[in-house]
This record gives C-alpha cells, structure tokens and sequence, in this order.
C-alpha cells in the first residue's frame, strides 16, 4: 500500500530538471509561433479565404488553442468546430474551465500572449464582401474588426470599465476609433444616443460620470452601449448577466435581444446558466474539455439531449415543486440535486479515449477506444459519442439510422 501511495504521488510530481526541459521546450515554440505573428506587411492573400456556407457570419473549423505554461501545454481548445448563422444566437455552455471564453477570446485575438497561442484550425468572419481567417489575421488588421464589426460584452462590468476615466470618454473612444471622420460633437451626440438606446434615463448625466458611481445593472448597460455603438455585425456576450440580480438579469437579456434585433448581428452566447440560453439562443453547442460534445437547435438539446454530459447538465437543474409532499417525503435521494460524478480530466495531459468516459454512468468498451467522430442525430443536431455509433464495434460512420 505504501509503495502504492509511492509510485502515485511520483505521477503527480515533476522534478527541477524536468520542469527545466518543458519550459525551455515551450519558450522554444513560442518564439516559433510569436515570430509568425510578429511579420510585417503581410499580404491580404494570406487571411482572405471563403466561406463553407456564406449564410454563416462566423465558422469556426478545427481550432486548437494551448496554452504554454512551465508545467506543460494546456490544451484549452482542442479542435472545435462551430458554425454561427448570420442574424442568430448560438448559446455555448459548459462547466468552468472547458474552453467557452477561450474560444471567444480567440475570436477576438485577445489571448494572453506569448503563451496563449492558436497552434491549428480556422476563424472564418464574413463580412458580406470580404472574408477573413482572423487566426491568420496581423495585429494591425485586426484592429480594424475589433469593436468595429466584432465587439465583446465581458462578464464582470466593474473590471471592464476603467475606475478613472468618465463613462462619455470610455464609450467616445470606442467610435472615434472607428470612425476618424466624425467631429467630437457628432460623436457625443452618438455617444449619449447609444446609451438612451440602452434604457439609460438621465444619459447626459451618466456620460460625466465615473464608472463606481453607477449600479452593476447600469454599468453592464454601459458595457453594452460600447459593444454596440458601432453597430457590429457579431457581438459575443460572455456570461453578461453574471453579476446581476434576478430583475436586472431579465432587462439585460430583453435589452440584448431588442438591439440585436434592430442591427441584425449575430451574437454567440456564452454562460452556465441554461435557463438563459433556452431563453434566448436559437442554436445550442455543450462544451466540455475543449472540445464541442453536442450541437443543434435550442429544441433539440432541451427536448432531446443526447450526449451523457449533456444529460446530466439537465438533470442538475434545480426544478421548483417537483414534489409538493417534500417533507413529508421519506425518500431522502429525492432531495438531492443530481451532480455529474467525477472531476474533469487534466488539461495538460487529456486522455487519448473520450474525455468524458471517467465520469460517464453509461461507458461501454468502445468508449476506451480513440476519442469518437462527430454522428448526425438530424439535419441540424450533432453528437460526439459512440452510443450513437450505428455498429459500435467498428467506429468512423458518421449518421445515425
């Protein structure tokens, strides 16, 4: 037992020297990857490409996303493929951790440098005219996109507002960046129309105001009149209601759905929250592990999850009088919430099989069998796990029947 606890906690440890070698090894792939981005005048031609489906505003296709750390390479996104329609909302859920803000983020070319790097795969972003690889994409270009056609509305609104600037600055910054032609009393105007717009009362009032002055709810409201003051044709939400209260929650998501309504842009929804995603998403995509597990219309993941994962996200929603009897009940298993047993694997050393089989309640053999192929459940609704597989003895057929 001893020699046991021994030889484990030897798995769990890395040496001076070992811890030496991995670091030295990913500095020497950062530099690789740093000096790519880091080239002048690069040629159009090499980012312009097509879309798969132009009615798609954004395709993601095998992207990979590590992270360079001195333990080891953390495999953040770990080839996911997702289609964002043009003039709809794809809601991604997960656990904390499984890769949702990092596939934004990358979207956005916002990683944290030098060690966040995508090392595979393809952002294609149509802009009706042009399209571009934003993996591909210079610094210098990508600054033309960023809060101009792509704008984020991040998660905590206190940290994404800078405590000594006035709120008119923060947000006149934003459109006199993108549009140098404006006056600076054009782009007030514009500035205090954008935050009526977004159902803030006494806006020339806020527009003198600093950020600690103001509620969450008003400050999230500002996060999005600066998201939206130059009309974008993607706008990703990552986790906006986050802070907020039940009531303030529902204004937010009702204000969100009326302006992207009224600019016709996409948005890519990102939370835990999956009475918020049947709310608002038209299609749903559950991540788990770096990699998209599920996908389909928001009816066919909420009537119908396939995915043991996905199963089990919805058997842990808390459900209001499920029995009216409640204490008078004896059956104490009747009063736990139900939770996905198990932990999620390391990052930085993924299994080769299904990353989900640990924790899965209805693993069979193939399941330690090389990580599963995509299988279609119907025009619209995608699954990555073998119990969909049409022989699970033999893998790779990709329709279900």
């Amino acid at each position: 037992m001893a020699e046991e606890q021994k030889s484990n906690s030897k798995k769990n440890y890395l040496s001076s020297g070992e811890l030496r070698k991995i670091s030295a090894h990913n500095r020497k792939i950062i530099r690789k990857y740093e000096k790519e981005r880091e080239r002048k005048n690069v040629k159009p031609d090499e980012y312009i490409t097509k879309m798969r489906d132009p009615m798609n505003a954004v395709e993601f296709d095998d992207l990979h996303v590590y992270f360079f750390t001195d333990i080891g390479t953390v495999k953040a996104v770990d080839g996911v493929t997702l289609e964002i329609p043009a003039g709809k909302t794809v809601g991604i859920v997960g656990e904390s951790g499984c890769g949702k803000s990092v596939t934004s983020l990358s979207l956005m070319q916002l990683l944290q440098r030098p060690q966040g790097q995508i090392v595979k795969g393809s952002i294609c972003f149509n802009l009706g005219d042009k399209v571009y690889d934003i993996a591909k994409m210079p610094e210098n270009a990508m600054r033309q996109l960023r809060g101009n056609k792509i704008s984020m509305i991040f998660q905590e609104p206190m940290t994404s507002l800078n405590p000594v600037f006035r709120i008119g600055m923060q947000i006149d910054e934003v459109i006199e960046l993108h549009n140098p032609e404006m006056t600076s009393d054009a782009i007030k105007s514009r500035t205090i129309e954008m935050l009526k717009t977004v159902g803030i009362a006494d806006s020339e009032g806020v527009y003198k105001r600093y950020p600690h002055e103001l509620s969450g709810g008003m400050r999230q409201r500002i996060c999005i009149a600066m998201a939206l003051a130059c009309s974008p044709r993607l706008i990703i939400a990552d986790e906006p209601t986050t802070a907020l209260d039940v009531t303030i929650q529902a204004q937010i998501l009702e204000l969100l759905r009326e302006l992207k309504n009224k600019i016709n842009s996409s948005v890519i929804l990102i939370t835990h929250d999956l009475g918020v995603v049947a709310e608002m998403a038209d299609y749903v995509a559950v991540m788990y592990a770096g990699r998209i597990i599920e996908k389909g219309t928001a009816a066919e993941i909420f009537s119908n999850p396939a995915h043991p994962y996905t199963i089990g996200l919805m058997k842990s929603k808390p459900v209001l009088n499920l029995n009216s009897d409640y204490e008078n009940n004896t059956d104490r298993s009747k009063k736990r919430l139900y939770s996905i047993p198990g932990s999620v694997p390391n990052p930085v050393n993924m299994p080769n099989y299904c990353y989900f089989r640990d924790r899965c309640e209805r693993r069979f053999d193939k399941c330690a069998a090389e990580y599963p192929t995509e299988f279609q459940l119907s025009p619209t609704h995608y699954v990555n796990c073998y119990l969909y597989c049409k022989n699970k003895d033999i893998g790779g057929i990709k329709n279900h029947e």
